[in-house]
């Protein structure tokens, strides 16, 4: 009895160090892989998230070019790269040049800044300390760089960094795009492996949870990058026609407050308020009553948009991809959304003991 005790205890301690190797090989290997796979993973998951948006473009525009869906994946993917492309290097190229011309203009001494106007002073609180930086500026451009050298010190390196990760996100946003056009034409087996996987993890609702997914993600897309997407084309369009310097830059930090769930009229009403000091009383008092309504435009665009066609509450996904940027930045925004709307329906599942 004690040596068959023995042979037993002996059986479950190999088996259970068998076990524990095993387990400890396959917890290595996916480390590695991880670790390998590390400097490409957000260009990946942001390529996952374009290709699940963009798939019934994708599909509608296939089924037109007869089913040749190699075809409609390169075109779709070659339009998204010009898209973003070609308005990076117009941008570029006309900073460069006004850079170089005011560059050269300073050192020539021949750069001369307009002056303010005088309804700038009037402006509460800001506005006398503006009008004088500006005023002293105009006069006199070497002097005003002398008397602001600490604070051009202090920023110029933030500037620096900022626009260098603007190019590290445009640099991220063609290879995803890239990606995103690999990963259209192997949608359908791509969901089936998702289906595989949710099913081994829930059991027998896995297919519903991938389609969770899906819808998740697309309903985040429209919801808020939609939104913020015709936020920042209203916005540009009422700067290019009130005649705002810079409308393009403008909207583009609209379309940016816009996307982290941040109000336009951070950015809008300033230009409102500078508008009184260059506008007649009419054009200014109209280009700030449309300011506040494309900065309030998504009050009731989210309710249409967002959450359309999930069986979630549109609260759940609000908050999920608010509280998922909180946490992982602009990705969460798509990350929080669908992992709040997968513990929704796992929570609902388990109340109504369908898992």
């Amino acid at each position: 009895m004690d040596n068959n005790q023995q042979l037993s205890d002996e059986g479950f301690n190999n088996r259970t160090i068998s076990i524990a190797l095993r387990i400890s090989f396959i917890a290595f290997m996916f480390l590695l892989s991880y670790l390998i796979l590390k400097p490409f993973l957000l260009m990946v998951v942001w390529g996952i998230i374009i290709a699940v948006g963009v798939f019934p473009i994708f599909s509608k525009f296939s089924n037109i070019l007869g089913n040749r869906n190699k075809l409609s994946s390169i075109i779709l993917t070659l339009t998204a790269l010009a898209l973003i492309i070609t308005p990076t290097v117009l941008m570029l190229d006309s900073t460069i040049g006004s850079v170089k011309t005011l560059t050269s203009q300073y050192q020539k001494g021949t750069l001369k800044i307009p002056p303010p106007s005088d309804k700038i002073a009037k402006w509460p609180v800001i506005g006398k300390p503006i009008s004088q930086a500006w005023q002293l500026a105009s006069n006199n451009i070497k002097e005003a760089v002398k008397t602001f050298e600490p604070q051009i010190r202090e920023y110029s390196p933030k500037v620096i960094h900022a626009v260098s990760g603007l190019g590290g996100t445009i640099l991220l946003s063609i290879l995803s795009i890239i990606i995103a056009g690999v990963l259209l034409l192997q949608a359908e087996s791509s969901k089936k492996t998702t289906d595989k996987v949710f099913r081994f993890l829930v059991g027998k609702n896995g297919e519903e949870l991938t389609k969770l997914t899906i819808l998740t993600i697309r309903s985040v897309v429209q919801g808020v990058l939609g939104i913020a997407v015709i936020q920042s084309m209203a916005a540009g369009g009422l700067f290019l026609i009130f005649d705002i310097p810079a409308a393009g830059i403008w909207a583009l930090i609209v379309l940016i407050l816009a996307v982290i769930q941040l109000p336009p009229t951070l950015i809008m009403l300033p230009i409102a308020i500078y508008g009184f000091s260059v506008m007649s009383t009419t054009p200014a008092v109209i280009f700030l009553v449309l300011s506040i309504i494309i900065s309030a435009a998504d009050t009731f665009l989210k309710p249409i948009f967002l959450g359309r066609g999930v069986d979630v509450p549109m609260l759940v996904i609000l908050l999920g991809a608010i509280g998922g940027m909180v946490v992982f930045g602009i990705l969460g925004l798509f990350i929080g959304a669908v992992i709040l709307a997968i513990a929704y329906k796992i929570f609902q599942a388990l109340i109504d003991n369908s898992i």
